[in-house]
């Protein structure tokens, strides 16, 4: 059965956020019409790679939208004169769900603006469900524009700062609202769940973000190198653990280092300043933002990935570094336990313990085929349940299901044979 849906984050797309464009895919390899959309136009420094290009290109913006006098006017008129109950219980939704203040009521005015905007074009484009990335503003301009068209929404919950601010965000309205909700872990299922009355828990699903693993298929046998190359991609924010992990470095005394960090962020500056410090013998590449061919070309050279965080979801990285049979270097935090195993995919240290760090990345240098025989086993653990395509399928299974009045169980099935 054919079923058109709308997609709807923040920013899309983004280098940082590639997993969200992975599963756009996979979903219309599984026969899901998706169009993108985006509150706002990403940065060129984000359409690293020919996959990014053309969906930025292919995406609506729903900003650049309601900044034109005529479009913003015309969809509150057709919205207000076809529907006005729904465009007043919208109007009240958006008042009632401002956490308060004089700046967060004219966001959520701006947040009802655009949710006209973006009701018209779900009318338009005939889609029959939106769905959306990250339960912050986004979302609350997807709740809106659910409110004024008719339209079921859904929702993927990712954490970790949406947790921080439960009831700025009101999620538990938008889980109440929501037809159903993907929780990207057993452990965002666990908050979704605290922030919801029981009644709601049947609609809290498990959706993995996902990886494919043929993209990482590298040989299990690696180059000997001079020096142990680790790699760090993501943010660069203290958040991140980066001051940690440069601390830590001169603690290994296995002898030369060097460490790539891929990406961008707000402490690049001082992250580099603090690397520039360092002994001599360990090296430091910052090479900002890499398309996905490249990160994952990057993961065939190195020896392991780490990455420190203090806060987390469940991050894609990991599961790349594990497709491409790379140990991994992590914190036991949020839903990172449910990923790795420590001993048996990489390690798992406290978070902000330096010297816990060290010690697990030298491990992983002094024993090289302890280090291969974990890499294994994560691109095992990745083939098993975080497939970027049989999740997919998963996600594909609830929009089908729940547009046929049904309820899948917690963890939908992956195989095409039981699609509704």
């Amino acid at each position: 059965m054919s079923l058109r849906i709308a997609y709807l984050t923040g920013e899309y797309p983004r280098a940082t956020d590639t997993f969200i464009q992975r599963e756009v895919t996979a979903l219309r390899a599984h026969g899901v019409e998706v169009e993108t959309c985006s509150i706002r136009r990403t940065g060129a420094e984000h359409h690293v790679g020919p996959e990014q290009q053309r969906e930025a290109a292919n995406t609506f913006h729903v900003l650049e939208a309601a900044k034109r006098p005529a479009t913003l006017l015309k969809a509150h008129a057709r919205a207000l004169t076809r529907h006005p109950a729904r465009y007043l219980r919208a109007l009240r939704l958006a008042w009632k769900t401002s956490p308060g203040g004089i700046r967060a009521t004219l966001y959520q005015l701006i947040y009802f603006a655009e949710a006209a905007v973006l009701a018209q074009r779900l009318q338009d484009t005939g889609a029959k469900h939106l769905h959306n990335h990250i339960a912050k503003s986004s979302c609350t301009v997807a709740m809106l524009a659910s409110e004024l068209s008719g339209i079921p929404y859904s929702f993927t919950l990712h954490g970790p700062d949406i947790f921080f601010e439960p009831i700025h965000w009101r999620l538990d309205e938008k889980i109440k609202r929501a037809t159903f909700v993907a929780c990207i872990s057993e452990f965002c299922r666990s908050q979704a769940m605290a922030f919801s009355p029981p009644e709601h828990w049947q609609k809290l699903h498990i959706i993995h973000c996902g990886v494919d693993p043929a993209r990482y298929d590298y040989p299990t046998e690696r180059a000997k190198r001079e020096k142990p190359q680790l790699l760090f991609v993501g943010r660069i924010a203290a958040v991140k653990g980066l001051p940690i992990l440069l601390d830590a470095l001169p603690q290994i005394t296995t002898g030369p280092l060097a460490l790539a960090v891929i990406g961008d962020g707000p402490d690049r500056a001082l992250i580099e300043a603090q690397a520039r410090t360092l002994p001599p013998e360990i090296t430091v590449d910052f090479m900002g933002y890499r398309s996905q061919s490249d990160v994952a070309a990057m993961l065939g050279e190195v020896d392991m990935l780490v990455l420190p965080s203090f806060a987390e979801g469940v991050p894609v990285v990991l599961m790349e570094a594990m497709a491409a049979r790379l140990p991994v270097v992590t914190t036991r935090i949020a839903g990172i336990p449910e990923l790795i195993t420590d001993g048996t995919h990489g390690h798992l240290v406290p978070p902000g313990d330096t010297t816990a760090l060290a010690h697990a990345i030298a491990d992983l240098i002094d024993y090289p085929d302890k280090a291969a025989e974990m890499g294994r086993r994560g691109r095992e653990k990745v083939q098993a349940e975080f497939d970027s395509h049989a999740e997919a399928a998963r996600l594909a299974h609830l929009f089908h299901a729940y547009a046929q009045g049904k309820t899948p169980p917690k963890r939908p099935a992956n195989h095409p044979e039981a699609q509704p």
